[in-house]
């Protein structure tokens, strides 16, 4: 599994330049948001195949707004830039904000945006970014423009999702979550169980905006907690959450900050060893940590 997760603050310095741990294959995308400030002349964005600014640009996205407003695709090669491939077609507006995805596939790269379902490149621009796309190692974005959320390369896993946790739950384990909220989610549901027993129900309720936490123990549902004073799952975003296991509680955190505590119901948590995923949602990366 190819994973990437660069969380940029407004505040980020840019250029920006960050690794691609394992490379890219086919089937990963790499997603970014960010937004076009009015006074922007042009943008890039740089996939290279090894972290030092010399190193060849597998795909180099160049958006530019010069009166003949169009995007840029190129490669570089041994410092030697290949032909430019022009599309004639805009699909970012100043002062606006965009989500963009740079998909992985046999041939090379599809980038599709919010406004542009997908920007087509030729077969020769695709035929020279062929040669190097399995090696990318890094990312760079050189935005006039504001990366306000992350960028991530996802390869997502199917879900209904449902395995063992290897060697249980115990104090300081970890369960980590990583995926997207399609647009148009309703509901997901995360559970640790053991047997029939759910000992912990996690279900964010996109369209209303909360996450409901529960247990089901002997069959029969407990009481609902529902205080919280924020909600990061919503359509179009990212999340990167770890369920942290205590003596006493389960604690669980979504992007860095910390969400919720969740008493123990069950007691012996000990014996809980069955996660699943159900539910309006692309998971990529599901793993425990101890």
């Amino acid at each position: 599994l190819v994973w990437l997760s660069i969380f940029v603050s407004p505040k980020q310095t840019i250029p920006y330049l960050g690794p691609i741990y394992g490379g890219l294959r086919e089937g990963v995308s790499i997603y970014i948001q960010g937004s076009v400030p009015e006074d922007i002349t042009r943008f890039f964005v740089n996939l290279l195949c090894g972290e030092a600014e010399s190193s060849d640009i597998a795909l180099h996205f160049n958006p530019r707004f010069d009166g003949w407003d169009k995007v840029v695709f190129n490669s570089c090669q041994n410092g030697s830039w290949e032909s430019e491939e022009k599309i004639r077609s805009m699909p970012f507006s100043k002062g606006e904000a965009f989500e963009m995805v740079i998909v992985v596939t046999s041939q090379g790269y599809q980038v599709s945006t919010t406004t542009s379902p997908q920007i087509p490149a030729n077969s020769q621009a695709l035929l020279n970014i062929k040669m190097v796309y399995n090696t990318s190692a890094a990312i760079k974005f050189q935005f006039s423009c504001t990366i306000n959320a992350f960028c991530s390369a996802v390869c997502f896993q199917p879900v209904p999702y449902s395995n063992m946790i290897p060697g249980g739950m115990f104090p300081k384990r970890t369960i980590i979550i990583r995926g997207m909220v399609p647009y148009g989610a309703d509901s997901i549901n995360f559970m640790v169980s053991r047997s029939r027993d759910i000992a912990f129900h996690m279900n964010p309720r996109v369209r209303e905006g909360m996450v409901v936490r529960n247990s089901m123990i002997g069959g029969n549902w407990g009481q609902e907690e529902r205080e919280l004073s924020l909600n990061p799952f919503m359509e179009g975003q990212y999340f990167d959450m770890s369920i942290r296991c205590g003596n006493q509680r389960f604690k669980v955190f979504v992007n860095g900050q910390h969400l919720f505590d969740f008493f123990h119901r069950l007691q012996s948590f000990n014996e809980i060893d069955v996660l699943e995923i159900e539910g309006d949602i692309d998971t990529d990366d599901v793993g425990a940590q101890s």
